[in-house]
């Protein structure tokens, strides 16, 4: 795995920990202290992770350009496709 792909993989980590976190907060409630020290705890992993982002370049998302031609598509490709919210052309509503 690249640099990148890690550190994504721990962010992804992290996002289940904060919905976890957040099922548990509905059982135990808002006020317990053990359970704010670990979302404190979490946000801190989360903002390091982004610092970590920050340092170091290659593990930063790559943008890749598509190159899309100003060219009009092939008029098969739409052959037998319906209008998304329009139906079929041949056929009408129940």
């Amino acid at each position: 795995m690249s640099l990148q792909d890690e550190v994504t993989a721990v962010q992804r980590c992290l996002d289940d920990l904060g919905r976890a976190l957040a099922r548990l907060e509905k059982h135990l409630g808002s006020r317990d202290l053990e359970l704010r020290r670990v979302r404190t705890d979490a946000a801190h992993l989360r903002e390091s992770v982004t610092l970590l982002r920050d340092v170091h370049p290659a593990a930063q998302p790559r943008l890749e350009t598509v190159h899309v031609p100003d060219t009009p598509y092939d008029a098969s490709l739409w052959k037998d496709v319906d209008d998304e919210g329009v139906g079929a052309r041949d056929r009408r509503a129940p």
